[in-house]
């Protein structure tokens, strides 16, 4: 085959979600896109891939109102009719959803449904390989389970639409540093059943996984204890022996760089001053108050074990600043510009 006659192949492809349209998805992702739109204007978000941004036109107009600001994106009606590449981001209209549905600030079964909707149309964009990446903007559980969703969260909505039976789950990650939990988005009381070398080891080698496609090739992991003072050689509960430290102990058998276990109320002040790259916690507001405190507004979400990036801003759709002008896009800045980032071969060290 001759070059002339070669067939042409595109640009790596990010779909960007505009989110719940009753939050601030639309605005933050028309603050990214001002600053990235045009040929002149690309970030380091988007330096190495195309943003096709995929929902209702009216819903972006008026994230773009909220913000001051005027769009003008080159608009498509179906994925065949996009461009191998583009100069700047392009905008794919998904799922309609009517005006007079829209509810700013409030939680709405309406907006629950297109977001499912949207999460359809980009998921199966991504398994038919028309994207290679998605991002979106924060999203509201309460709607979408008004809408009908029965998942625990969207991590596990993309994964049933997706086809992964396997091992998921979210990674936050911080200015560099990263962590991952063993349980999620259950209640408290239900996390202990769940303390086992079986569930702990694979949360482990997700978040090794998961650093090292975003760029980092031998991360250090600290693996958080359970109890108060990682149980204190027993004194306050056994599952740092019984459990926890096998797993851990399991984890460096594969050549993972894991230790531990440490103190939960200490282990994010060590990580922090660059100790270790990544901590696995055993619940969710272990990791998670302690990484909002270190930066909320620029903390993200990342969907760990699925076969195509996706990641996410980890704050939600703050309502009560919903229209106001004020919302920050940092957090989605970020996410665009990780997910461009695991787009690119996973690099040499230690094997996945």
């Amino acid at each position: 085959m001759t070059p002339s006659s070669a067939t042409p192949t595109r640009a790596s492809r990010l779909a960007l979600l505009l989110g719940d349209p009753s939050g601030i998805g639309p605005e933050i992702v028309a603050r990214v896109l001002s600053e990235s739109a045009g040929p002149d204007k690309a970030t380091d978000s988007a330096s190495s891939a195309n943003i096709v941004v995929i929902g209702e036109p009216w819903i972006l107009e008026w994230g773009a109102q909220c913000a001051d600001l005027s769009l003008d994106l080159p608009q498509y009606n179906a994925p065949e009719d996009l461009p191998l590449s583009a100069p700047g981001p392009v905008l794919l209209t998904g799922p309609s959803f009517p005006e007079n549905a829209h509810t700013p600030g409030r939680m709405s079964p309406a907006a629950g449904r297109y977001v499912l909707q949207s999460l359809d149309y980009a998921a199966e964009l991504a398994r038919a390989g028309a994207v290679d990446g998605i991002c979106y903007a924060s999203l509201n559980k309460q709607a979408m389970h008004a809408a009908g969703s029965s998942h625990e969260d969207e991590l596990r909505y993309f994964a049933d639409r997706l086809g992964v039976s396997g091992y998921v789950g979210e990674v936050n990650t911080l200015d560099g540093l990263w962590t991952s939990r063993v349980t999620s988005h259950i209640p408290l009381r239900a996390v202990y059943q769940h303390i086992s070398v079986e569930e702990i080891l694979p949360a482990i080698r997700l978040i090794h996984n998961t650093i090292r496609q975003g760029g980092q090739p031998s991360p250090r992991l600290a693996v958080a204890g359970l109890n108060p003072h990682a149980g204190e050689g027993g004194l306050f509960g056994s599952e740092e022996d019984d459990v926890i430290r096998p797993a851990v102990e399991a984890a460096q058998e594969e050549d993972i760089a894991a230790s531990g276990p440490y103190p939960p109320d200490t282990v994010f002040l060590r990580a922090s001053r660059g100790e270790f790259d990544g901590v696995v916690t055993m619940y969710h507001d272990q990791g998670q108050i302690a990484m909002n405190l270190l930066g909320f507004e620029r903390g993200v979400t990342v969907h760990g074990g699925l076969p195509t990036p996706i990641t996410t801003p980890a704050h939600g759709t703050a309502f009560d600043i919903v229209g106001k002008g004020v919302a920050n896009p940092q957090a989605l800045k970020q996410a665009l510009k990780l997910c461009t980032q695991m787009l690119a071969p996973v690099p040499r060290g230690r094997p996945a």
